[in-house]
């Protein structure tokens, strides 16, 4: 195999697990570890892969999130379509939390008025369009907020949640993927992801189609720990498939 044939085959690699290892892609290719050292090298000098410790990743893992303000309105049909799909597992009467995210704006819009429960939430947001529901008891997380997302995340957000449970989280994502779970680019996001999951007794993926198969640098979660995923109806169905095979269920709508 010639050396851009190689370096091509662990561009593809990277891409469809989300990472590649030094140790293993030499065992694959029969070359030595140094060799693939120099690949990934290679790859990074290009721009196609960012070198970790013992492998690499996809340079796009590591790119910039996109602004709250560049995504609302983006794939806007299909985030209320999901939307009304996650109403649809909202508990008579119980408690749920709704993540800081473009998917989660839309259900906190799309709530009832006279709907009757408690509600956990970190996104300033999320909790101004609550605050007016006079049937929703609203308990709104504190912590240092961010600009690029207006989630409330650190300390303060994950010691709130260590001292809560309840019956329904609906978390957002910005990859998901059978083999790497959910995944974030910031690593205190990710961290507040993790609490907010480990807070809840069941856990609800809201994420458009355009995240499925994708894997950012920081896992909050793994797939199996997903009960349900509800998307959009722009998934491919064989990415479903390997989903619904590692544990959750996919609702495409």
């Amino acid at each position: 195999m010639y050396a851009a044939e190689r370096q091509q085959t662990i561009l593809d690699a990277a891409r469809s697990r989300g990472r590649v290892e030094v140790t293993a892609l030499a065992e694959q290719l029969n070359v030595t570890a140094e060799t693939i050292r120099r690949d990934l090298t290679a790859l990074e000098r290009r721009g196609l892969l960012k070198r970790m410790h013992g492998g690499a990743i996809p340079a796009d893992a590591v790119a910039l999130e996109p602004a709250l303000e560049e995504r609302i309105g983006h794939r806007a049909a299909e985030k209320q379509r999901i939307a009304l799909r996650a109403i649809e597992e909202f508990p008579d009467g119980g408690s749920v939390l709704l993540d800081a995210g473009t998917s989660t704006l839309a259900i906190a819009h799309a709530l009832p008025d006279d709907l009757s429960l408690t509600v956990v939430a970190n996104s300033p947001m999320i909790c101004a369009i609550l605050a007016s529901k006079p049937g929703i008891t609203l308990l709104q997380l504190g912590g240092r907020v961010r600009e690029r997302t207006g989630a409330a995340v650190g300390r303060w957000t994950t010691d709130a949640l260590a001292e809560l449970t309840i019956d329904v989280g609906f978390i957002g994502a910005n990859g998901f993927d059978a083999a790497r779970g959910l995944t974030t680019p910031d690593e205190s996001e990710a961290a507040t992801k993790r609490a907010m999951v480990e807070a809840c007794r069941s856990t609800v993926l809201v994420a458009d189609s355009s995240k499925a198969a994708h894997a950012h640098l920081h896992r909050f979660a793994a797939i199996d720990e997903v009960d349900l995923i509800i998307t959009d109806a722009g998934i491919d169905e064989s990415v479903a498939e390997s989903l619904r095979a590692a544990g959750p269920k996919v609702a495409a709508v």
